[in-house]
């Protein structure tokens, strides 16, 4: 679909703003129904798009490991204990 091509081009912050500019739009109450129903599709495609950036980051977020004197003693993947 060209509007996909279109959001992920977007940086997570642009693709926030326009997140948020949907749903006070929505929220409104001033939109046409098919109005209404393109902005929550093209929401819906935002809100994934901004979910699998902020999936990929934790991804690459390392924490670091401290041996038994408290010094770094290296890094392992966000989310391992």
């Amino acid at each position: 679909m060209a509007e996909d091509a279109g959001i992920t081009g977007l940086s997570f912050e642009e693709a926030l703003k326009e997140l948020e500019r949907i749903v006070a739009r929505l929220e409104s109450g001033d939109a046409q129904l098919q109005e209404a129903i393109d902005l929550y599709e093209r929401g819906d495609r935002l809100r994934r798009q901004c979910a699998a950036r902020l999936d990929a980051a934790q991804a690459r977020i390392e924490a670091i490991r401290l041996d038994g004197e408290g010094r770094p003693a290296g890094t392992q993947p966000f989310g391992n204990s």
